[in-house]
């Protein structure tokens, strides 16, 4: 997690020190605001790397001496196969094309977008792959 506290660091300080020479360059609100809040995205994920670090210690990856079978292990439970991510990208596009056209079409793709939500989430309580 070092090198990756340190690559989000280095972004967040770069953009503290771009961000007001673009702020007095361009005079530009709408840049600077996303330049700043990109600065903030940027410190908070270097932020919680260095903390990782400093409570996990050094991953396998990260030492000289770490070897590949260290890594082995079960690293969580992975769908394999799910319909639901492309309902909520439906659901999605239903939404926006209500907030372009129509409030009625913004209604229907809030209701579409709940049963993808909740179909995704209780994915896995019933059926073939139940727990």
């Amino acid at each position: 997690m070092k090198v990756e506290a340190l690559v989000f660091g280095v972004v967040a300080v770069f953009l503290a020190v771009v961000t007001p020479i673009y702020w007095f360059a361009s005079n530009d609100p709408t840049g600077t605001t996303a330049l700043a809040v990109t600065f903030g995205l940027g410190a908070m994920i270097a932020f919680y790397f260095m903390l990782l670090v400093r409570r996990l210690g050094p991953r396998p990856e990260d030492r000289h001496d770490g070897e590949i079978e260290e890594l082995a292990g079960e690293y969580g439970f992975f769908s394999p196969h799910s319909w639901w991510p492309l309902m909520g990208g439906l659901a999605a596009s239903v939404v926006f094309l209500g907030l372009v056209f129509a409030w009625f079409i913004l209604i229907i793709g809030v209701a579409l977008a709940a049963i993808a939500v909740i179909g995704w989430v209780f994915e896995y309580y019933r059926g073939e792959y139940s727990h």
